[in-house]
């Protein structure tokens, strides 16, 4: 509301690559009783889908072990042998990439997300 200075922010940090930053007014016809010109900015809120599972292989696990063969397996099985120009380079990674995914999907199992999902949570915390 108009003359309700309670409702200004003083000052507003936006990071330098947003979004946000061009789409900001400045209003010095609004001063009120202070000598600061009001700044606005239009900041779209947008449903966001948070995901509560995610792929993992745990270290030392059998799945682990399987990837990693898999992979050096699969790794030694392409022809590296001559790689002189960009395109057989970018090709090649693009193999590697594609090997490591699918090794990854493979081996991997899903595991629900939850407050007790980090590293340092044992049975003993709980």
């Amino acid at each position: 509301m108009a003359g309700e200075s309670n409702l200004v922010i003083d000052l507003m940090f936006l990071h330098c690559g947003s979004y946000e930053l061009d789409r900001h007014s400045i209003h010095p016809g609004n001063c009120l009783s202070s000598d600061h010109a009001l700044l606005s900015i239009d900041i779209s809120i947008i449903e966001e889908v948070i995901q509560s599972s995610k792929l993992t292989i745990y270290p030392k696990s059998d799945q682990g072990t399987a990837f990693v063969e898999e992979v050096i397996s699969s790794f030694k099985s392409l022809d590296t042998s001559i790689i002189d120009n960009s395109d057989k380079l970018e090709s090649i990674v693009n193999q590697l990439g594609a090997i490591i995914d699918q090794a990854w999907k493979k081996n991997a199992k899903k595991s629900r997300m939850s407050k007790h999902s980090k590293q340092w949570w044992m049975d003993g915390c709980s």
